[in-house]
């Protein structure tokens, strides 16, 4: 089974930029969607970008600009650039691969913007 963990959560000052990454346990082939969500508290979880197989992307509107999905196939990770952070993407963030029609989760990272 895949296992995917998070790592580059913290506190940023606003305006400020943070990168996380996940590594999945394994090589993944074959047609999959890997991504990252968020959710803060009282709040549902939300995409926040994904990246197929094929390379194709896609981000929340509320991101669009600031944030970018990257992967590094080598290192079977998955990279979110986030600048011009805002108090309102202070959320945990987790990974998602999507595969052969199941749902895989990292426990998630925080992270929290304020000053």
């Amino acid at each position: 089974q895949v296992q995917l963990v998070e790592s580059g959560g913290g506190l940023v000052q606003p305006g400020g930029s943070l990168r996380l990454s996940c590594a999945a346990s394994e090589r993944i082939f074959g047609t999959y969607t890997m991504g990252w969500y968020r959710q803060a508290p009282g709040k549902q979880r939300e995409l926040v970008a994904a990246m197929t197989s094929s390379g194709s992307t896609n981000y929340a509107d509320s991101v669009k600009g600031r944030f970018t999905i990257s992967r590094d196939n080598a290192k079977n990770t998955v990279y979110l650039q986030m600048n011009s952070l805002k108090p309102e993407d202070t959320s945990v963030y987790y990974c998602n691969l999507y595969l052969v029609g199941r749902h895989y989760w990292g426990k998630g990272t925080l992270v929290t913007v304020s000053s």
